[in-house]
């Protein structure tokens, strides 16, 4: 398996969750991850890097012989007003939230269809069903995101690859820290289920995508909390 965005937050819980689990796991990050579990690869990158990407799915390929799955967690936000964000922000959102994505799922995707299976799993965001103000660039990016797991989906089906995408509520991470709590709690208060989302709650879903009964859901977007 290989996970981005690995070296904190939601990325380093999925390492920990997969890894206990019996998975081989490599994952990227653009810094090294603190006290590694045994077993575990990491590589230092950007994802927005096409050849850094590039490479990593070719070692990976090489050192454990396939893919069975990949969870596009790594993501970058941007919290401004559409009139006071820079288009060099909207490049850099997109940089790493769709073509990152676009990049390892095209290229595990070479690696997964000699096994004629293989699971896949983007993040998506909440912030574009619930056209979150303030979050333009980012809502935008992750619905590209969306997008692209649906068409990818169709288009890999024949090769017994799924693609399927996850949007979580806000999680006490790094990428929220920096919002007012007004916002914060207005926001949970748009969700069905009005609290926040759990490390847990995302890798219940994920654990459903990487099933193997799961080979006929595929195309599908996830949101936790009830927002939709």
């Amino acid at each position: 398996m290989v996970i981005t965005g690995s070296r904190k937050g939601i990325g380093r819980h999925l390492v920990d969750h997969y890894m206990e689990r019996g998975w081989q796991v490599a994952g990227c990050s653009r810094g090294e991850m603190d006290d590694p579990p045994p077993g575990y690869r990491h590589f230092c990158l950007d994802v927005a890097d096409e050849r850094a990407v590039t490479e990593m799915v070719r070692k990976v390929a090489s050192e454990y012989g396939r893919i069975d799955g990949v969870i596009n967690n790594a993501g970058i936000a941007s919290m401004n007003h559409v009139l006071l964000t820079p288009l060099s922000t909207m490049e850099s959102v997109f940089a790493t939230n769709v073509f990152g994505t676009f990049v390892l799922c095209r290229e595990a995707a070479k690696v997964m269809l000699r096994a004629k299976a293989g699971r896949i799993v983007n993040f998506a965001t909440v912030a574009t069903p619930l056209r979150l103000e303030g979050e333009a660039a980012y809502a935008a990016s992750k619905a590209a995101v969306e997008s692209l797991t649906r068409v990818m989906a169709r288009e890999l089906a024949s090769y017994g690859i799924t693609v399927n995408a996850l949007g979580p509520t806000p999680i006490d991470t790094d990428l929220i820290r920096g919002v007012p709590a007004e916002k914060m709690a207005s926001l949970i208060d748009r969700q069905a289920v009005k609290r926040m989302g759990t490390f847990d709650d995302v890798t219940n879903a994920i654990d459903f995508f990487l099933r193997d009964e799961s080979d006929f859901v595929t195309g599908q977007v996830l949101y936790l909390g009830g927002v939709g």
